[in-house]
């Protein structure tokens, strides 16, 4: 096939035009960013050449020093960068250059705020640190070819509405981009500006990074010539170091390498175990969560290396799901250098890893929690519903993972999650054995649930749950430091040495007036319900639903609903309160048409009150408004 044709030109997708408008405006005031994500991208090409190497020595094509070169040109107003590492093939091109092939596009744009500085740190953790070279470039020029390929192609864009791609020559493998820069975009064209960005933001990359030496000539410094190329970074594997000899800016620097994030990270931690398996990890927890964390079978975080050679992104085994959020490398000298994705699904050095590094992280997030608790309460607002996924994923580190849980609670009117399991078993009256939640959709239904009534007369906390995993993380999470988690929305509510005798001998002596209307009510509701029975869990309201403790709860089932699954659930257990007015009149009452609207009106009230759906809304309004002409009369 012919050169031309191979050309072709593709306008980029309404979403990816977008993408580039915001990025462009909202990376201006950070633009010299654009150069550390390139060379990050360089970096990345290198590791993954060395790796496919391991097991095909050809790839190197003579040429094993990997490297990466940036060169620039005054006259033609260009700065070059160019690595000799993978490259891609043309559809690698399409793919990772062409048209920002991510799932979740549309959903990340919908995403962003419109203020500058937040949209920023969202824009590099969507990583499209590529594109961020038209900050100051009205041109770019890719040329790449991939190692083992002979096909090479070029790629060239303005960041506009199109972009072309074009089949070329090129001796050597890997990619070179041409940056044409914007009028004004000049100091991005003096070798001692670029070697300063090169130092902040690149110094670790662990291949080095080479410059023209510039020698000045003549009487004036401005006169300059080409004298040979100078290392300009350390290119030392920056895990390897010791901690002391590693600064805080450093640190912050490699992360946002490994994790292309714009933003310092909230903490980091750094390991090296050594003994039967030897490994070093450093870890990292962003300050905040990514567009697609929940997300659970996007890529995850780690990077894999062995003996400080790369050997894969996103190694999944190394963290479990509810910790997909931590970035960072881990560096083996135990694994074989030629691992793969196979290998390591049963590997005991990689499951020795798991296990090591998932407890350094939690014992990294308990000292977070106990020393710096405002740092703590912004991990939690970022990170908690997925951390609330973890003992059911982790029954290991259950009850580690439980005292890092944050919850809301009665004994703060606020919906933010501040509350930990041992702060309310500190708080617990005297003879409480057990630890009360509700489960609700929304923070204002578990609040002002009646089920809360007795439990706020006698001064009793309840934790107040309205996440959706909550139902998933609380049927996995039965006790905490031998105290059980009951739900008060399920089976009777006991109480225990918190209710006095003298209490349960009234309740027993009010009970037997209305044993008859339990049965007159249970014949009326018939099938809607499992049970009718009396109920002393109320002060205010005349009746509530609850269902048996072995049951599926309202609120799940609500969820299991609208989430496509086809579900019989269980029949709810009807609960009146004797002392409540509506009750005693209904007590007092005949058999009659008027006995059986008072029974549907307060069991469908209750229903309301669950936040549930009626059955037959119009039967419920014409009930009521009924009742309502009655009183007024």
């Amino acid at each position: 096939m012919s050169e031309t044709a191979q050309k072709e030109t593709l306008g980029f997708q309404t979403e990816v035009k977008q993408l580039l408008h915001l990025m462009i405006h909202s990376l201006y005031s950070n633009k010299e960013i654009f150069l550390r994500e390139l060379i990050s991208n360089a970096s990345d090409a290198c590791d993954k050449l060395r790796f496919e190497a391991v097991s095909n020595d050809g790839l190197y094509e003579g040429d094993n020093e990997l490297n990466i070169h940036i060169s620039y040109d005054k006259v033609a107003k260009t700065l070059t960068l160019r690595d000799n590492g993978i490259g891609m093939s043309r559809q690698e091109v399409i793919d990772n250059i062409g048209t920002i092939a991510k799932s979740g596009t549309r959903q990340f744009l919908d995403s962003l705020t419109g203020e500058q500085a937040s949209d920023a740190n969202m824009i590099g953790q969507f990583g499209v640190g590529f594109y961020a070279c038209f900050i100051v470039a009205d041109k770019v020029s890719l040329t790449t070819r991939r190692a083992g390929e002979s096909e090479a192609v070029r790629w060239e864009s303005a960041g506009e509405g199109d972009f072309t791609l074009e089949s070329v020559e090129k001796d050597s493998r890997g990619t070179e981009i041409v940056l044409h820069l914007r009028d004004g975009e000049e100091e991005y064209l003096d070798g001692w500006r670029l070697k300063n960005i090169i130092h902040k933001y690149s110094d670790h990359i662990t291949f080095p990074i080479m410059m023209p030496i510039e020698a000045p000539v003549g009487e004036s410094d401005e006169e300059e010539t080409l004298v040979g190329d100078e290392q300009v970074n350390k290119a030392s594997a920056l895990w390897t170091r010791g901690k002391n000899d590693i600064s805080d800016e450093e640190y912050n620097e490699f992360y946002k390498h490994v994790a292309h994030d714009f933003e310092d990270p909230l903490v980091h931690l750094h390991a090296r175990v050594e003994g039967k398996h030897e490994y070093t990890s450093l870890l990292y927890v962003p300050q905040r969560a990514p567009y697609n964390l929940y997300d659970r079978e996007h890529p995850q975080g780690i990077k894999l290396y062995v003996k400080r050679v790369f050997i894969m992104d996103d190694a999944d085994n190394l963290m479990p799901s509810y910790l997909r959020f931590i970035r960072g490398v881990i560096d083996s000298s135990d694994l074989p250098l030629n691992v793969s994705r196979e290998i390591l699904q049963s590997n005991k050095v990689i499951d020795s890893m798991r296990s090591g590094s998932v407890k350094k992280v939690l014992d990294m997030l308990d000292k977070l929690a106990k020393d710096e608790p405002e740092k703590y309460t912004t991990f939690w607002q970022q990170f908690g519903k997925v951390m609330k996924e973890g003992p059911a994923e982790d029954m290991t580190n259950r009850d580690r993972i439980a005292k890092l849980l944050r919850f809301a609670s009665t004994h703060k009117d606020t919906d933010e999650q501040v509350v930990a399991l041992d702060d309310y078993i500190s708080r617990m009256q005297e003879g409480q054995e057990k630890i009360y939640y509700i489960t609700a959709d929304s923070f204002n239904a578990a609040k002002n649930s009646p089920h809360l009534e007795v439990l706020r007369k006698k001064g009793i906390e309840v934790l107040l749950l309205t996440d959706r995993v909550d139902e998933w993380l609380m049927s996995s999470l039965p006790e905490f430091d031998g105290k059980p988690l009951v739900s008060v929305t399920k089976g009777e509510l006991d109480l225990g040495e918190l209710e006095d005798e003298e209490e349960k001998k009234q309740h027993e002596a009010i009970d037997k007036d209305f044993e008859a209307l339990v049965g007159k009510v249970k014949e009326i509701l018939g099938d809607k319900v499992k049970d009718v029975r009396l109920t002393h869990r109320l002060t205010n309201s005349p009746s509530c639903l609850v269902v048996d403790s072995g049951d599926m709860s309202a609120n799940l089932e609500r969820l299991l609903k609208e989430a496509g699954h086809d579900t019989a659930g269980s029949k709810p257990i009807f609960e009146m309160n004797p002392e409540h007015p509506l009750v005693v009149k209904l007590n007092a009452m005949d058999a009659s048409e008027r006995f059986d609207d008072w029974t549907h009106l307060l069991f469908e009230q209750a229903l309301l009150a669950e936040g549930g759906q009626l059955d037959d809304p119009a039967s419920f309004v014409a009930r009521l408004n009924a009742m309502l002409l009655e009183l007024s009369a």
